[in-house]
């Protein structure tokens, strides 16, 4: 991935052919690479690769990591809670895809 399509994902395109480093996700979202780490340890995102040195994040985790930044940034919820809200929106979101596919909405 070169400067150029991280800027884009930086702006909001997501791009799921390609892969972020620890680095490019934290410079994309703007946030330490301890944070990310700690994301991580909860089961908030999970990267692909055994070892930290050669993990590499999807689009959906960088999705991920900005919603749990506004999360805690706006409404001071913790990782526990962080967790739980974005399982609760993945849910909700598949609930109504769900209702759309069916007819209900």
């Amino acid at each position: 991935m070169n400067s150029h399509d991280l800027s884009l994902v930086h702006t909001g395109t997501v791009i799921e052919e390609d892969s972020l480093t620890l680095g490019q996700l934290c410079r994309a979202c703007g946030v330490h690479a301890d944070w990310v780490i700690s994301l991580v340890e909860e089961s908030i995102i999970e990267p692909q690769g055994e070892n930290i040195r050669v993990w590499r994040f999807s689009g959906e985790n960088l999705v991920r990591v900005r919603a749990a930044l506004r999360l805690q940034r706006d409404l001071g919820v913790n990782l526990a809670g962080i967790a739980l809200a974005l399982d609760l929106m993945k849910e909700l979101e598949y609930l109504r895809s769900q209702m759309k596919i069916s007819g209900h909405i």
